[in-house]
């Protein structure tokens, strides 16, 4: 792997660059706090070839969106649920735009 592949990786959100002790210190929450919402099946980290946990800034993301709901005292499972919910809405109103767009412009006055 050349500099160049490393570096354009840091701006891949998918990419697993972080170590569970350092998630967990970015997110301010523990360890076990992540390997929680790792049961609980909201996030699936991807392991090293030392099997060890790595996160990707997206999975953070979502954790940091968790933290806050179980923080406000919401259990742990159901903030879990509800973030999922929450990303399945986005994802489906995402292409429900999509194909009004594409409905749109394959027949432009009908939008008119």
């Amino acid at each position: 792997m050349t500099a160049d592949d490393t570096f354009s990786r840091l701006d891949d959100d998918d990419y697993p660059a972080y170590t569970m002790g350092r998630a967990a210190e970015m997110l301010g929450t523990t360890q076990g706090f992540l390997r929680s919402i790792g049961e609980a099946r909201l996030i699936t980290p991807l392991r090293s070839a030392g099997g060890h946990r790595r996160y990707s800034r997206y999975q953070l993301r979502i954790a940091a969106r968790a933290r806050e709901l179980v923080d406000r005292g919401t259990p742990i499972e159901a903030a879990c649920r509800i973030v999922i919910l929450e990303d399945q809405l986005e994802e489906a109103q995402r292409l429900n735009a999509e194909y009004r767009r594409a409905a749109e412009s394959a027949n432009p006055t009908a939008a008119a």
